[in-house]
């Protein structure tokens, strides 16, 4: 996965002291890698988007239909608030090891400060914060880079066309005038001689 500067500059914190704004750090190799604070800025627009999904009213969401390129069928009905709710969970606890799930499943999902997860998991406020923001910048990477529908952005994840593998496509066949050879389109005039 390529980082590009227009993808990570909207994200980017203005003070941050590591991109300075820009959004890109330099990192081992002369390679350009995205900063903390773009892929923590990631995280929080998709746990937004979660939380709007999970609370809004059921009757408010919506099936869809995603148009297939394919033999097979033309079109899937979804409803993608749910799907997006089971994504964010599933992949979380796909990315984040035992401790950092259980950190995140009282914190994140479950909605508990952070005296009460310090007192559940044993471990002081200092520990409980930089546990976040690793969990945040974990899963910003995750949810940006994941193939082949990453959860970021949100309009690719809820508008986006199907991936599906196209082959040739087929040749559009003229129909009309236009499709008759040049000699009976346009035929000799002949002389009378």
């Amino acid at each position: 996965m390529q980082w590009t500067r227009s993808e990570t500059l909207a994200l980017a914190k203005n003070n941050c002291t590591q991109c300075h704004g820009s959004g890109l750090r330099l990192g081992r190799m002369g390679s350009l890698s995205p900063c903390n604070c773009v892929l923590r800025a990631i995280f929080r627009v998709c746990y937004d988007r979660f939380i709007r999904c999970a609370t809004q009213e059921p009757y408010l969401s919506r099936i869809s239909v995603e148009p297939h390129v394919g033999k097979q069928r033309a079109a899937t009905w979804g409803r993608k608030d749910e799907e997006y709710i089971a994504d964010f969970c599933l992949v979380s606890r796909r990315t984040l090891d035992d401790f950092e799930h259980r950190l995140f499943r009282y914190h994140f999902l479950l909605g508990a400060d952070w005296r009460l997860c310090s007192r559940k998991l044993g471990i002081d406020r200092g520990t409980f914060f930089h546990a976040v923001y690793r969990i945040e910048q974990k899963l910003g990477r995750t949810f940006r880079e994941l193939e082949p529908y990453p959860l970021f952005p949100l309009d690719d994840y809820f508008h986006g066309a199907s991936r599906m593998v196209t082959g040739p496509q087929p040749v559009a066949r003229k129909t009309g005038p236009s499709a008759l050879p040049s000699r009976l389109r346009f035929p000799e005039v002949r002389r009378a001689a």
